[in-house]
């Protein structure tokens, strides 16, 4: 260890043993050196060095040189900044897969609630509540008993499970996701095929410290990390004139639910 210039192992910096069982580049720790054959070799945990130590042949290139595993990006950034955009420009250049978390969790849960939740999507449900005394009153001349069981049906229906509900509660409160739900997430990506082999880009993942932390207890590195930084000013430029168009669009629905429901109330009337 006192030596100045040391001979690396195939693997140089990063844990063979990560490598060959997870197929992951996990930096080694300068703690848990070890030298085989003349080379020094770094591990992520005391117990891979060991497993090394055991059966090194397994671990260490003999005829073929090791294979290194794709290219695995994490791009961050707020709301706004233009992660999608770029994400899916690189994986196209790239070759590899564009994953958009939250747009990921949505999928998940999309059979159940039937449509997308969250912040972005509240307003859009203004124009159902709107149209509800219009539909209520129209139909409640005509059958009640049909739609007792109807909503009865589709409370069947939207019943959600234990992972169900905090992918929901993440959606809509920005809730925390337990370990044990993004053990059934995220993991794949690096382990299981397609992914493993191809590699990604992971658009909005991590978005907190707590899910930093967990991708390094699972051992699930990134090769690149890249945070854009956007001026405020620029993104009340590109989301203001949507939410100003979408706004527009549900008050002159709104005066159109208006118009129907006088019309309505006076043929009742007559």
């Amino acid at each position: 260890i006192k030596e100045k210039k040391r001979h690396m192992g195939d693997t140089k910096h990063f844990c063979p043993v990560s490598l060959k069982e997870n197929f992951v580049l996990h930096p080694g720790l300068y703690e848990y050196a070890a030298k085989y054959q003349e080379k020094f070799y770094y591990f992520s945990t005391s117990e891979y060095r060991d497993k090394f130590l055991k059966n090194p042949e397994e671990y260490v290139a003999l005829n073929e040189p090791i294979q290194a595993p794709p290219l695995r990006v994490c791009l961050l950034g707020t709301h706004g900044a233009g992660k999608t955009t770029c994400a899916r420009q690189i994986a196209d250049k790239l070759g590899i897969f564009h994953i958009q978390f939250e747009e990921y969790l949505q999928e998940l849960i999309l059979p159940k609630t039937k449509e997308k939740i969250g912040p972005h999507f509240d307003e859009e449900h203004e124009e159902d509540d709107n149209k509800m005394p219009i539909l209520s009153q129209e139909l409640e001349d005509f059958s009640q008993t049909m739609t007792k069981t109807e909503t009865e049906k589709s409370k069947q229906e939207v019943e959600l499970t234990d992972e169900e509900e905090a992918i929901k509660a993440n959606l809509m409160d920005n809730k925390a996701l337990p370990p044990e739900v993004l053990d059934n997430i995220v993991p794949d990506w690096w382990r299981k095929e397609p992914f493993r082999s191809t590699g990604f880009i992971l658009d909005g993942f991590p978005r907190t410290l707590e899910e930093a932390q967990y991708l390094s207890e699972r051992g699930l590195c990134p090769d690149v990390v890249v945070y854009i930084q956007v001026e405020e000013s620029d993104i009340l430029d590109r989301l203001f004139p949507p939410r100003l168009k979408k706004w527009k669009e549900r008050q002159y629905k709104k005066m159109e639910n208006k118009k129907k429901l006088k019309e309505l109330k006076a043929k009742i009337r007559v």
